[in-house]
């Protein structure tokens, strides 16, 4: 397996991890509300994000300068959108499911291959956009309940899902316009480091905003550390297997890969919780596999 490929794994434990991560998260927003729930993967993400580069530096021996000029503006734009995107996804998952909620953001995949093209230039080929619509309709089909388009529940879940995915396509596309910006070292340190400055800007950011206007939920996400910890090292670290798939490949790519965490969502369901997979959604699920296999391939 080259360098490039390794893009592959990365994306698949960087899913599994945020499965688990947003499990977690949804169980904290009953006591912490949507925004304590969203802030713990930043404020509690930071320090092992720092520990992860801490030791990435000492085990690869890179130096730090401070990066290009257009690496503020990246980062900016990548960790503002993810602010807004996961508080939109935590307010969808309140509403409805979590596979179908999982469904409506899987829609991120077909925005960012436009969103990668628009503003990073990266390449779009005919068999890479079949493979994100054929495993986006997988999603589709996953996702749907008996009664049709009922299934998706009412206007407002749907919509809050799809602006959802939307600001997390940009995030991902902001992601990895900073990592390109952090020159003369490996891949490795440059997605560790723009990682933990993420962390850091969104940490300031939303420790700001709810000390002056909420700040009974900062008291009560310091109450709730034992499980804020756990969720935030979990965040962290399937950011950090994130951030090295962008470093190597198209924003549209990683997230088209993406796609298998809802299959990783739909195993969890049938193993964890004795819920039968159904004939719609085994054809759900051989379009995505299908789709995936058609990117890996091309």
């Amino acid at each position: 397996m080259t360098i490039v490929s390794l893009w592959i794994p990365f994306t698949l434990v960087g899913a599994a991890g945020q499965v688990a991560r947003n499990a977690m998260q949804r169980g904290l927003t009953g006591p912490l509300g949507t925004l304590g729930a969203t802030h713990i993967r930043f404020l509690f993400g930071l320090p092992f994000a720092g520990l992860f580069l801490a030791g990435i530096l000492l085990a690869s021996g890179d130096r730090l300068t401070w990066p290009d000029s257009g690496f503020l503006p990246w980062l900016i734009t990548g960790g503002g959108a993810q602010i807004v995107a996961t508080a939109l996804m935590l307010a969808a998952m309140n509403e409805r499911s979590f596979v179908v909620t999982t469904a409506y953001l899987k829609t991120e995949a077909i925005q960012a291959a436009i969103f990668g093209f628009v503003f990073l230039s990266d390449h779009l080929t005919f068999l890479k956009v079949a493979a994100i619509l054929i495993a986006t309709i997988g999603v589709v089909i996953t996702a749907l309940r008996p009664g049709g388009t009922k299934g998706f529940g009412s206007l407002r879940p749907t919509v809050l899902g799809l602006l959802a995915a939307s600001f997390f396509a940009l995030s991902a596309v902001g992601y990895r316009g900073a990592i390109l910006n952090v020159a003369n070292v490996s891949f490795v340190t440059a997605a560790s480091f723009t990682l933990a400055m993420t962390l850091l800007l969104q940490t300031i950011a939303m420790s700001a905003w709810l000390a002056f206007y909420r700040p009974g939920v900062m008291t009560s996400i310091f109450r709730l550390w034992k499980p804020s910890m756990f969720a935030g090292f979990m965040g962290s670290f399937a950011s950090l297997f994130w951030f090295l798939a962008f470093a190597l490949t198209a924003a549209a790519n990683v997230r088209t890969l993406a796609l298998i965490e809802v299959l990783f969502a739909q195993f969890a369901a049938y193993y964890g919780m004795k819920q039968p997979i159904s004939a719609r959604e085994l054809c759900g699920i051989a379009l995505i596999l299908l789709g995936v296999g058609l990117l890996i391939a091309g």
